[in-house]
């Protein structure tokens, strides 16, 4: 009786196991089937795909873009230039005019190419005074600053022919004409002075000058 239950539940253990099996088969086999059925699916969505577009070129791979370098500091051009054109029309103390003027009683000064008969035209007041700039009582820089504004404005302005009042120095120290003498040597570095030389008696005599200036150049049209 005992031998016949042990093979009885012998039996159903192994039935229990096929069971077991054929559902793990079962499941595998189904599994199986639904990732065929993906692999078609995908294959027919290409082959669609592929017909609606055409070939398709897949795109080249970019270069990585660089990082943004840092840029130089920005320059204020404008100043630097600004700051060139006044030194370029700067006018200095320290030139020596003297070898530069006529050795005549006037001390006249005339440029390289300008021939005597226009500084005794200039003496006679052949051309006639435009403007005028007085220097009296300024000192010496001021009196620079003035002389070299009034110029630049007078060349702009197409003046041919200024005069300049410098005094005759008998209120300065030791009765000295110091600015006098500043005043020739700041005409002769100006590049619009053609020529100049004292003033005659009634126009102020050796007290001042009368200063003929350059044409401007006009652009032709």
């Amino acid at each position: 009786m005992t031998e016949r239950r042990i093979k009885a539940g012998a039996l159903h253990e192994l039935a229990t196991l096929r069971a077991a099996l054929r559902e793990q088969q079962a499941a595998v086999q189904a599994a199986e089937a639904q990732a065929l059925e993906r692999a078609a699916a995908e294959r027919r969505e290409r082959e669609l795909f592929a017909r609606e577009v055409g070939t398709v070129v897949p795109l080249r791979k970019s270069a990585l873009a660089m990082p943004p370098r840092p840029r130089p500091p920005a320059l204020a051009r404008q100043r630097q230039r600004d700051e060139a054109a006044v030194l370029a029309e700067s006018i200095s103390d320290e030139f020596d005019v003297e070898s530069l003027l006529e050795t005549d009683e006037a001390l006249s000064f005339r440029r390289r190419g300008v021939g005597p008969d226009v500084v005794r035209k200039l003496r006679r007041g052949v051309w006639v005074t435009q403007a005028e700039l007085d220097l009296h009582g300024l000192r010496r820089d001021e009196a620079r600053e003035r002389l070299a504004e009034f110029l630049r404005e007078a060349a702009r302005s197409g003046l041919r022919c200024v005069r300049v009042v410098h005094g005759k120095g008998l209120g300065s120290p030791g009765r000295e004409p110091v600015l006098k003498a500043k005043v020739k040597s700041w005409l002769v570095q100006r590049a619009e002075v053609l020529a100049f030389t004292h003033a005659r008696a009634s126009d102020g005599g050796h007290g001042a000058l009368v200063v003929l200036l350059q044409t401007p150049v006009r652009p032709r049209l």
